[in-house]
């Protein structure tokens, strides 16, 4: 059984103050995994301090380990300025695909008659985040230009994640890119989905273009959906489905790199949502989705099965927590942050000592 080290990146306002709660859950004591700790501080301040050089040590050492675990941080809007840490350590750590899972939460009523999971497949790189842009021309004649990058690796790396990841769930993969507009372009993505679907012919495929994506998950018929998305079309989508289930703190967010045979090699797990200045100091966010992000990192440590049973007892605990009625004011409750995550850990211990007693 391997001894994990995990790689603490450590953010700014609320999001720094639910790290602290997700810490509290996945302590030693708490999940019996012997896991060592090992923090980088990622807050605006040090930052623009380091000129990001510490958002670059941390990358590497998340390389190194395999395993990460970040709080939200700000973004300065200024050019010029340390811009954001996320899209540094997705190309740093060599990041291609984010995992965000909308999920129905107990006793939280969702969208339509949505209630399968619906899990989006982002590709982490690529497209208009990192396109090259300029005007050119003054006035009325200005000319705005853009160039897009799209390589035939990270598509692949997202079309065999999605269909591996839909066998495993006994999901269909539903969606895809909008390959009429730009055969070129996105017609590279839609290549190698069915490509993948050709790997994977156990696995149910209805590829879609994305705008008959959104207009038909109003009208899911409640069966587990794998949607694989373009960088942009993944960001906006990943927001929709997760609020689609109530709340966009109900549910993680993990990026993840991979080796030579599309096997998992680094995850980066996270919370969705930003760092939510107004709620800074009062006790009262919603901790779910960062507690929940340190149930995800936990089910990617290799080679150890108290590992794989805190991630299992966690993800059960945060929704039993809800589902018996302990609810933070976003889900209609009354219950603080500190409250939320006490409730956790209590059944996270209370069913690690159930399944040893039952020698399972």
């Amino acid at each position: 059984m391997t001894q994990p080290t995990i790689v603490v990146l450590k953010g700014d306002q609320t999001g720094q103050e639910l790290l602290d709660e997700a810490l509290r859950v996945i302590d030693p004591a708490v999940t019996r995994v012997n896991a060592t700790f090992e923090t980088f501080d990622l807050s605006l301040e040090n930052r623009r301090k380091t000129r990001n050089e510490v958002v670059r040590e941390a990358a590497e050492r998340i390389k190194q380990t395999g395993l990460g675990i970040k709080a939200a941080t700000i973004t300065p809007p200024e050019k010029g300025d340390v811009g954001s840490p996320n899209a540094l350590l997705r190309e740093w750590i060599d990041g291609q695909v984010i995992l965000r899972t909308g999920r129905r939460i107990p006793g939280v009523r969702p969208f339509g008659g949505v209630h399968a999971p619906i899990a989006v497949i982002r590709m982490a790189v690529d497209g208009e985040y990192s396109e090259k842009a300029w005007r050119e021309g003054e006035g009325l004649d200005e000319v705005a230009y853009s160039t897009r990058r799209l390589s035939r690796r990270n598509c692949r790396a997202v079309a065999e994640f999605t269909f591996r990841y839909a066998q495993r769930n006994n999901a269909k993969v539903f969606g895809g890119p909008k390959y009429t507009v730009s055969p070129v372009y996105e017609g590279m993505f839609k290549e190698e989905l069915d490509a993948a679907a050709q790997r994977y012919p156990g696995v149910a495929y209805d590829p879609q273009l994305i705008d008959a994506t959104y207009a038909l998950l109003l009208e899911t018929e409640g069966e587990a959906l794998v949607i694989p998305a373009l960088n942009r079309d993944g960001d906006n989508l990943s927001d929709l489905v997760i609020k689609m289930f109530g709340t966009i703190a109900g549910a993680e967010s993990v990026i993840f790199s991979f080796d030579d045979t599309f096997d998992v090699k680094v995850a980066l797990t996270e919370a969705p949502h930003g760092t939510a200045p107004s709620l800074q100091g009062k006790n009262i966010a919603n901790p779910m989705a960062m507690i929940l992000a340190g149930a995800a990192l936990m089910k990617y440590v290799k080679h150890n099965d108290a590992a794989s049973r805190a991630s299992r007892a966690i993800y059960e605990s945060v929704l039993e927590a809800v589902q018996s009625g302990v609810k933070t004011n976003d889900l209609g409750g009354s219950a603080s942050t500190t409250d939320f995550t006490d409730e956790v850990i209590q059944r996270v211990k209370s069913k690690l000592e159930v399944w040893d007693a039952l020698g399972g």
